[in-house]
């Protein structure tokens, strides 16, 4: 059970002292409409007028994390402080304001890892494991919490853009909330509701939002937008009139589907549902579909390659005979996740593809399904024990101490190649296949191996994220699989953030949000 943390020296209110920055805080109606990528247009169109942007959401729930560039932590030896652990949404709206990622942009961050409980970070340091039901009795003593965070942000900034969480008018979460109108109300924010039109109910979601918030939430929201419509907005226009006569908000704007959305990392698992291709003439990459996968989007920079049918393996599904690289991802709960594995026969299939000649890579908690086992004596993923690996490298892994948290630059011992990347893990991986590491980099001025290679090299795991953002090492590697590379990934990134900044000045009224961001 985790202790919530003392607050005693953190406002219970937010600083009334002078601040240079307007705030604006954008609300859904349900989850996934869009608006984390809407933020992060934003910041970046509002960044391209001059204006020192910086995104904020207190409480995110994901299992795709990034490296912020400070935490609350201890120095280390050599002085230095650890970074710390942000949602990778707040770390890609920070890229696109083109600041550095900040614990105080997303101060809460839960990480599934059951069914009804999460791993809590509190402004990046992990504070525990705590079931659901538990955590929502305790959130509101992070609030102060938050509230430190956003009074830094906006002591900071020119304009700080607030993101919701899930819904906004979920009445029975208001209480205890800390991510929308409760957050609203103690930092005064005026608030724009967004529904998603191309899942349908926008009238529903935005009339029903209205009937259920309290009066006093109501009079928060400036107004609603509309996002990813297709199609002749003139048709729907008389269903923003009905929306407006039923809840005296005005209509700020719809914001048309943006094509190039999937060429930014993905912040929710329901982008993994896709059903799998099968474009031949390209390197097959099989991804088994973990129930608590995480950094999923390491796979991004290879699914992006037009050489490469990167699918995700569906459970029930087998693995198809003409895959050429099976990739375990991260996971939340390793040796859940290998149970999983085993349960949808997925352990056999990869096994039968090494005897064939088949590549494996393992990234972190997939390194360490790779092993002879997987150890939990403290039970800090689950129930205590140990479960049997896949046995494909000689190693062993017992999962405890502090987890790491590092920025990496390192060689792959394969080919040479530098690359940089990062560390995010609980964990202790040992045996004799660290003899033949896949990467080794400089610690305390010595040469330390990181991974394991073997089967004459198809088969290698590592406990490093990002690898395949890094345009020299990813070409490197698909030469070896049998693909080439032709993409620049992180400028594909930059190009995508900027063609959406163009998208949100040509759509919306950036003059108008301004405006009413107080």
């Amino acid at each position: 059970m985790i202790v919530p943390p003392d607050t005693s020296g953190l406002p219970t209110e937010v600083d009334q002292r002078p601040r240079r920055a307007r705030v604006l805080m954008l609300q859904g109606t349900s989850s996934d409409v869009g608006k984390s990528l809407l933020v992060a247009g934003l910041c970046r169109a509002y960044a391209n007028r001059g204006l020192k942007v910086l995104p904020f959401k207190a409480q995110n729930m994901s299992n795709n994390a990034a490296l912020a560039v400070d935490s609350e932590a201890e120095p280390g030896p050599d002085g230095t402080i650890p970074p710390g652990e942000i949602g990778r949404a707040q770390a890609l709206q920070a890229r696109a304001c083109r600041v550095a990622p900040s614990i105080d942009m997303n101060p809460v961050l839960l990480k599934p890892q059951t069914e009804i409980g999460a791993q809590v970070v509190l402004r990046g340091r992990v504070l525990g494991n705590c079931p659901a039901k538990v955590y929502h009795r305790m959130r509101h003593a992070l609030m102060p919490s938050v509230l430190s965070s956003l009074n830094r942000l906006w002591a900071e900034a020119d304009l700080v853009l607030v993101e919701g969480a899930g819904s906004g008018a979920e009445m029975y979460l208001r209480d205890s909330d800390i991510t929308n109108m409760r957050l609203a109300d103690s930092a005064d924010l005026p608030v724009v509701f967004i529904s998603d039109i191309d899942r349908g109910g926008t009238m529903g979601a935005l009339v029903g939002s209205h009937a259920l918030l309290r009066p006093n939430d109501r009079a928060r929201v400036k107004g609603y937008l509309i996002n990813k419509f297709r199609g002749d907005f003139s048709i729907f226009e008389p269903a923003c009139e009905t929306i407006t006569e039923h809840t005296g908000w005005p209509f700020l704007g719809v914001l048309r589907w943006f094509e190039a959305a999937g060429s930014l990392p993905a912040e929710d698992s329901l982008a993994l549902e896709r059903p799998a291709r099968n474009l031949s003439g390209r390197v097959r990459i099989a991804v088994p579909r973990l129930q608590r996968v995480a950094n999923f989007d390491d796979l991004d920079p290879l699914a992006a390659e037009p050489a490469v049918d990167l699918f995700w393996l569906q459970p029930g599904q087998p693995l198809p005979a003409d895959t050429d690289v099976v990739i375990l991802p991260g996971s939340k709960a390793t040796r859940a996740d290998l149970a999983f594995l085993k349960a949808q026969g997925w352990d056999i299939d990869i096994l039968a593809h090494v005897r064939r000649g088949g590549h494996v890579v393992g990234l972190c908690g997939g390194y360490q399904m790779m092993g002879h086992a997987v150890r939990d004596p403290q039970g800090l993923e689950g129930t205590p024990g140990e479960t049997p690996g896949l046995g494909l490298l000689d190693l062993i892994t017992e999962i405890g101490g502090d987890k790491r948290l590092i920025a990496v630059d390192m060689t792959d011992t394969l080919s040479g190649q530098t690359v940089r990347g990062f560390e995010m893990h609980m964990g202790c991986t040992e045996g004799p296949g660290l003899a033949s590491p896949w990467f080794e980099l400089e610690k305390n001025g010595q040469r330390v191996a990181e991974g394991a290679v073997a089967h004459q090299g198809r088969v290698m795991g590592g406990y490093v994220h990002g690898l395949f953002a890094d345009d020299g090492f990813r070409a490197h590697w698909l030469k070896r699989v049998g693909a080439t590379a032709e993409l620049a990934y992180e400028e594909r990134v930059e190009a995508t953030l900027d063609a959406l900044a163009v998208h949100c000045e040509q759509h919306l009224d950036l003059d108008k949000l301004y405006d009413l961001a107080k």
